[in-house]
């Protein structure tokens, strides 16, 4: 078969307001169980009603990161109309570890809220804040308390503020399809369509500066690279190369793009800097070298190829173009992602002996590997900045889902997305 037929193959198969506290408390990754906490249903002044639940997002923010397991609302007890009225023993005896509670107050066509975290155990305040918006900013108000909570319980910065990329397909007739790039709050709340082509897009990816993406589109009837800025919608085609142009990925200071291109025979790994245009061939090998992902260094990129006859990951120096393995349990990995702190790489993988896929997190240090996913068609996983979360593909009676995971196993929740086959997430990285 020709290379570019090659190439899709191996796609395919791929695709199967201010803070005053005390010292950070710190929380470890190998606590044997996720740490109870109770959010309270905020208090509501002024006759204001609110859309959504705040205390609801909070909650849902707070477990999915794996770290924590909300109280169960019938079990909660009457909100405090004041911190001074926390009947701590109350709160001990339905199991809560932290407290955390809130005021929604209306100031001047806005909302002024106003949170406080404690320790149930001790009996302390370990973090008070404020943080204003407009009735549209509930939900962008709700993640920053999440993500204030959460960094001062765990050390980690929160990643709940982050946004998310996907693409959905709906088909119409065999021959008949539309495909629908698509941004939201990471969780899928909040859609917004950025770009609608009847000829598919594919590898959307997040610049740093998180104001401009790039994706491989089809809408010229074979595969370009473009880039679009997120807040004018206004685009650039990057290439116009014979054979495949894909699976773009930013460089970390936002200059370059790692892409797949054909032009020369083989599919290899390329740097294209994104002022110039010019190109620099970083893989020279018989096999398809396909998927980069850049380390946070920017001299090295992690891909994948099947040089060795199947798919597995490798990683090589840009400038020295000295490459190394890294993968070797089980008999395919691709779609390589790093964790923020490069100790962890996720992938798609399939054991040896087995006909599934799923997503494995590889402790790059030990060698370990442990599976993330527990579906069996799942692929294009992408991770949350702080690296805490996973959100992968995968297919639930019968349609394309995006589906929620920890990095520590804790936690797997569907994400509610738009109709038609969803797919092809890819995690913002932090916006401010």
């Amino acid at each position: 078969m020709n290379t570019l037929t090659r190439i899709l193959l191996l796609s395919l198969s791929l695709l199967l307001g201010s803070v005053q506290a005390a010292e950070p408390l710190v929380i470890s990754r190998g606590t044997d169980r996720a740490v109870p906490i109770a959010v309270v249903p905020f208090g509501m002044q002024g006759g204001v009603v609110l859309p959504e639940d705040m205390s609801g997002i909070i909650g849902n923010d707070l477990r999915n990161s794996g770290f924590f397991e909300p109280i169960a609302k019938q079990n909660m007890i009457s909100q405090p109309a004041q911190p001074a009225e926390i009947i701590y023993r109350d709160w001990k005896a339905v199991g809560a570890q932290y407290l955390l509670i809130g005021n929604v107050t209306p100031a001047a066509g806005r909302l002024q809220v106003n949170f406080s975290l404690y320790n149930v155990t001790t009996e302390q305040q370990v973090m008070a804040g404020t943080v204003s918006g407009g009735m549209d900013q509930l939900r962008d108000m709700a993640h920053h308390i999440s993500d204030q909570a959460f960094d001062k319980l765990t050390g980690i910065r929160g990643a709940f503020s982050t946004k998310l990329l996907y693409v959905t397909v709906e088909r119409f007739a065999p021959n008949n399809a539309r495909y629908t790039l698509q941004r939201s709050d990471y969780d899928g709340a909040r859609a917004v369509t950025l770009l609608q082509s009847r000829e598919p897009i594919l590898s959307p990816s997040y610049a740093p500066d998180g104001k401009r993406i790039a994706y491989v589109s089809f809408e010229q009837k074979r595969p370009r690279i473009f880039i679009q800025y997120v807040d004018t919608g206004r685009r650039e085609q990057m290439t116009d190369f014979s054979g495949l142009n894909g699976a773009p990925a930013w460089s970390p200071d936002g200059n370059r793009l790692a892409l797949v291109l054909s032009k020369d025979g083989n599919p290899e790994i390329y740097v294209m800097d994104v002022a110039t245009r010019q190109l620099k061939r970083v893989t020279n090998q018989l096999g398809i070298d396909t998927e980069p992902f850049w380390g946070k260094d920017g001299q090295t990129i992690y891909f994948t190829s099947d040089r060795a006859g199947k798919p597995q990951i490798y990683k090589v120096n840009i400038n020295t173009g000295a490459t190394q393995r890294v993968t070797f349990v089980g008999n395919y990995n691709a779609n390589p992602k790093l964790s923020a702190d490069e100790k962890t790489l996720v992938m798609v993988h399939r054991q040896d002996g087995y006909a599934v896929f799923r997503v494995a997190a590889q402790d790059l240090q030990r060698g370990s590997l442990r599976i993330i996913s527990e579906t069996s068609l799942d692929e294009s996983p992408t991770v949350a900045p702080n690296g805490t979360m996973v959100i992968y593909a995968t297919r639930q009676q019968g349609r394309g889902v995006l589906m929620l995971a920890s990095t520590n196993g804790r936690v797997r929740t569907p994400l509610p997305t738009a109709q038609g086959q969803v797919q092809e997430p890819s995690w913002s990285p932090y916006l401010n």
